[in-house]
């Protein structure tokens, strides 16, 4: 009869490991994603003044982007009749 209550031990006893094991990974994949996440921030941090430099470059470069194409459009319209006494 013990033989058949050791089998029972036996088969349980993987379960419980492989849980146990599963919290474990759990655990160190937790810590390691925080201090990951930290470090990068950190030095994300003391890399935004130069981002902020880089962006103004950039923005005038996509904002100056359409200027070139339209510009008799933007007072002659057939509706736009100018001041001042021409006819």
């Amino acid at each position: 009869m013990e033989s058949i209550h050791e089998n029972d031990h036996s088969e349980e006893h993987p379960r419980s490991s492989g849980s146990r094991a599963q919290w474990v990974f759990v655990a160190f994949a937790a810590i390691a994603i925080f201090f990951l996440f930290t470090e990068h921030l950190a030095h994300l941090f003391g890399m935004l003044p130069y981002l902020l430099l880089l962006a103004c470059p950039v923005m005038h470069f996509f904002h100056h982007r359409g200027h070139g194409k339209g510009h008799g459009s933007h007072g002659g319209g057939p509706g736009n009749k100018p001041e001042g006494g021409a006819q």
